[in-house]
């Protein structure tokens, strides 16, 4: 099943990715409505000049900065532009600024060494916690909108023929001895990953309930049922619309129906999870793909080493198209991604890999830079 969508306007990543010469790659884009929208909201959400917190002036130098980081041309040309239009465009507080900059390099390009005292570098900076979700929630989309963006443009080197069926691949999997492999159910502890339960805990002062405001309430209860005892939402509440936003973008690339299997989601999820050393994400996205697939061989290949994890050739493709997507957006290629056709992936299949890899670069960078995991 798919979903018709008819843009209102614009789409910037329409826009970026020049869909409208590669009419194929933007009606596979199209399929898959929710997310498009939902990324364009949470964008408008982000640059409101109107949202409290960071300056619009800011917000587009961190832009800046994490495209220029992530070799993505036309992001970064496109927030210059932004921030050319604006009357007031140098920074105010020097202090202030190195703070912001420091935070959206080390988010960028090393998130697992983010850690309590980024926090409290930003803390001290002056910064209070609406604005530090802001930052951590802008760096994370624009990581997010990069490897979209990179994506549909490898897309759009396969040509308009990508809308023909795909190849057809033996499904054999490759033999391992039922006695080397962890049985189902078994928690999985390789490489200080696991599949076990997780808590997590905030660095930065979550919202306490009684001070918050009933849209914040309504929000919270919408995300998710614990969302009012979890320090997670209780941190990204400080910025009520953008949690909004982000809760469509995620729930649309997770749980549409059709497409690419809810399991080999999950196994994405993963495999970007450990490449970024997000052991919270990584727990729970192995037990999802375990609880769904019935099985946790290629997850305890994937902690183990997930450049050679794969018990079958489709298997193989997804994951080292989440690695090379998380490791280097500015190199994928339309020959990188034959290796999805050759493997027997659709073009809905191979969008649904790419929104699920995009969007756990956006979750791990919250995870691991706004608080961390506890193990039991």
């Amino acid at each position: 099943m798919t979903e018709l969508h008819t843009p209102a306007s614009v789409d910037l990543i329409d826009a970026l990715a020049q869909l409208d010469r590669f009419p194929a790659v933007k009606a596979i884009r199209h399929q898959r409505g929710k997310v498009v929208d939902a990324t364009q909201g949470s964008y408008d959400r982000l640059f409101d000049p109107a949202l409290p917190g960071l300056t619009l002036g800011e917000r587009l130098r961190v832009a800046q900065t994490i495209c220029e980081l992530s070799g993505s041309t036309a992001l970064q040309q496109h927030y210059a532009q932004q921030l050319a239009q604006l009357a007031d465009k140098a920074p105010s507080n020097p202090a202030r600024e190195a703070a912001l900059q420091h935070f959206a390099t080390l988010l960028t390009n090393k998130p697992v060494e983010g850690d309590r005292h980024s926090i409290d570098a930003l803390l001290a900076a002056g910064l209070q916690p609406p604005e530090i979700i802001a930052l951590a929630q802008l760096i994370a989309f624009l990581s997010f909108q990069v490897r979209v963006v990179a994506g549909l443009k490898a897309l759009t080197d396969l040509g308009d023929d990508l809308l023909a069926a795909p190849a057809a691949t033996a499904a054999g999997e490759t033999f391992v001895h039922p006695h080397l492999l962890p049985k189902p159910g078994e928690v999985l502890r390789i490489n200080g990953f696991t599949s076990e339960t997780l808590g997590w805990k905030a660095w930065v002062p979550v919202l306490q309930l009684e001070q918050a405001t009933p849209e914040q309430l309504a929000i919270l209860e919408a995300s998710h049922p614990s969302a009012k005892t979890s320090d997670y939402y209780l941190a990204l509440i400080h910025q009520p619309q953008i949690l909004q936003e982000r809760s469509v973008v995620f729930n649309a690339i997770m749980y549409a129906p059709g497409g690419l299997s809810r399991a080999e989601r999950e196994l994405v999820s993963a495999v970007v999870s450990c490449i970024n050393g997000c052991v919270y994400c990584a727990s729970v996205h192995a037990q999802r793909f375990e609880q769904l697939a019935k099985r946790n061989d290629v997850i305890a290949q994937v902690f183990e080493n997930p450049h050679t994890a794969g018990t079958n050739a489709r298997e193989k493709a997804l994951v080292q198209f989440a690695i090379d997507l998380t490791e280097a957006p500015n190199q994928l290629s339309g020959e990188r991604l034959q290796a999805l056709r050759a493997a027997g992936l659709s073009h809905q299949e191979i969008l649904d890999a790419l929104h699920a890899a995009a969007i756990f670069a956006w979750a791990n960078r919250l995870m691991l830079n706004l608080g961390e995991a506890v193990h039991p």
